[in-house]
């Protein structure tokens, strides 16, 4: 692994990579508690194109700088008249997605592990952006909510994508129809939280130094087995294990693992 690398490309996310191939992702909007704005979406869609083409990456912690995880939508979106050339929300503007849905979806589509840590204030957007991360750590005091009935919508970024599994069928409905507030020590109940945590961003990336001491060939195809989990087939999931584990079976990296569990040392692995 290379020496630490810094990249702080504008005012709204900033990337640090370290040694161990963790990259730290912040939402740097903190006056705005890193409200959703317009400039707020590109900025997150444009790290998440930094994070897929990044050499070495083998695990992402993603959290808000300042009093805030995210606090969603920015409300002067509501008087905000869209640009003539902006796409309309029907159109899938990346892959499957649009690019609202992108910002949340984009975390279960990268080919490395994401694990939120999630402080302060986490509602309706901010809440479908940590709904997409594989782990969510939560501070108990978090104030959270699928905020968007409040204002007369749907949530509308991937969260009825991201919560399937997550959240109980009626417990899910009861959420989004009363837009009602929960803090992250329910959440963890609630299915909402995976961890819950007084110190979310240490033990996110304890979590993910953890990861990244894996094999990064075995952690990729991990992920994508389990992203294909709800929608395959028994049949193609069995076959798409195999498939997985023969192309890992006797590689380098395998027996790099193997070695190092047995030797009680450090992996040397070949990043991907």
């Amino acid at each position: 692994m290379s020496a630490t690398a810094t990249m702080i490309a504008n005012d709204r996310v900033a990337i640090e990579l370290d040694e161990d191939g963790v990259a730290d992702v912040r939402f740097v909007r903190a006056e705005k508690m890193n409200a959703l704005d317009p400039e707020m979406f590109e900025r997150i869609i444009e790290a998440g194109i930094t994070l897929q083409r990044m050499k070495g990456l083998r695990a992402v912690v993603l959290s808000g700088e300042g009093r805030a995880f995210c606090a969603g939508l920015d409300l002067s979106n509501f008087a905000r008249k869209p640009a003539e050339d902006e796409p309309g929300l029907t159109e899938r503007t990346h892959g499957n997605a649009n690019r609202p849905q992108q910002v949340a979806m984009q975390w279960r589509k990268l080919p490395v592990p994401v694990i939120a840590a999630v402080h302060g204030v986490c509602f309706g957007g901010g809440l479908q952006i940590a709904s997409g991360a594989d782990i969510r750590v939560v501070h108990p005091e978090t104030r959270m909510a699928i905020m968007e009935l409040k204002w007369g919508l749907v949530p509308d970024m991937g969260g009825y994508a991201l919560w399937r599994g997550m959240v109980r069928d009626d417990v899910l409905r009861e959420l989004i129809y009363t837009n009602r507030e929960f803090t992250g020590a329910e959440a963890q109940a609630l299915g909402l939280a995976t961890y819950v945590d007084d110190n979310p961003r240490d033990r996110a990336l304890a979590i993910a130094r953890t990861i990244a001491n894996k094999n990064p060939h075995a952690i990729r195809a991990a992920k994508r087995l389990q992203a294909g989990m709800w929608e395959r087939e028994t049949d193609a999931i069995l076959l798409e294990e195999s498939i997985e584990q023969h192309a890992i079976m006797r590689s380098r990296n395998q027996v790099e693992a193997v070695m190092a569990e047995m030797e009680r040392r450090k992996p040397n692995f070949e990043d991907v």
